[in-house]
């Protein structure tokens, strides 16, 4: 991270603050379609991104766009509402800089959620997967550039990006509330056009389980920045190069829609094992 973003981190960090009731340890990430899960949280405070110094505002209509400090039953979070991506214009700098503002607030877990295709041919629309690896093909790294001792190693280690203990509680939570979920590898590609049915071969062959374009560069700085991490995939249709149809957003929204009472039932069974 260059000079000019750690003094931008810390002008949005002070000027945050001054606004929140308390220090998150866990933060959320709610992906495409599921900004109303706010809804689900006792609401404390809640600040438009535009308000908030150098943070990037999502121009995508069904991410909300609000950072938002409040109580999942007695666990206190800050939650994203909505994300940006690469494929909005943004630098993974930029679409990495809430990680940073959270991670200067205090939090030491991060649950990241998005809607994917799904690539194993087992799976299906609706399904939620737990993220066990990623690959990451957007052709970027956040990290690329200067790096900042204070926020984390030059080179950090990426073999466990995700944390083993928080998927066992995951599991553990699904099994106990009868919840399917699925473990996979996530591919992360830049977007915004959807995978040719060549391309969807491709990533099937090289490992993956689900595609979409977003939450690998989040992860990368969530790691380097010493944070555990859950990632959680709506499986929003299964991608079969065979049979590969068009998948609208409305299409995506409505499965996910769908799929948003058994995320936050099992959310709320991870929570009450942290």
């Amino acid at each position: 991270m260059r000079e000019n973003s750690k003094a931008a981190l810390h002008e949005a960090t002070a000027f945050l603050e001054r606004k929140i009731p308390f220090t998150p340890s866990t933060g959320i990430i709610l992906g495409t379609g599921l900004s109303s899960l706010g809804e689900t949280i006792a609401v404390k405070t809640s600040i438009p991104y535009q308000e908030i110094p150098f943070f990037p505002v999502s121009t995508v209509e069904s991410h909300t766009g609000n950072l938002v400090f409040g109580l999942w039953k007695e666990h206190e979070v800050v939650v994203l509402e909505g994300r940006v991506h690469y494929y909005e214009g943004y630098t993974l700098q930029e679409v990495t800089f809430p990680i940073r503002i959270m991670r200067a607030l205090g939090i030491s877990t991060l649950v990241i959620t998005n809607a994917a295709g799904g690539l194993d041919p087992g799976f299906s629309a609706g399904e939620l997967m737990v993220i066990t690896d990623h690959i990451n093909l957007i052709g970027d790294n956040p990290l690329r550039g200067p790096n900042a001792e204070s926020l984390g190693d030059r080179f950090p280690s990426m073999h466990e990006s995700y944390c083993p203990q928080l998927i066992q509680k995951t599991e553990d939570a699904a099994r106990e509330r009868g919840i399917v979920l699925r473990k996979g590898v996530y591919v992360a590609v830049p977007g915004p056009s959807l995978e040719t049915p060549a391309e969807t071969r491709f990533l099937r062959m090289i490992g993956a389980d689900a595609v979409g374009m977003s939450t690998v560069p989040e992860v990368i700085v969530a790691v380097h920045a010493g944070i555990k991490v859950l990632g959680l995939s709506i499986i929003a249709n299964v991608n079969r190069p065979e049979t590969l149809a068009p998948a609208p957003l409305e299409g995506v929204i409505a499965v996910v829609k769908k799929a948003k009472p058994n995320l936050v039932n099992l959310l709320e069974g991870f929570l009450d094992r942290l």
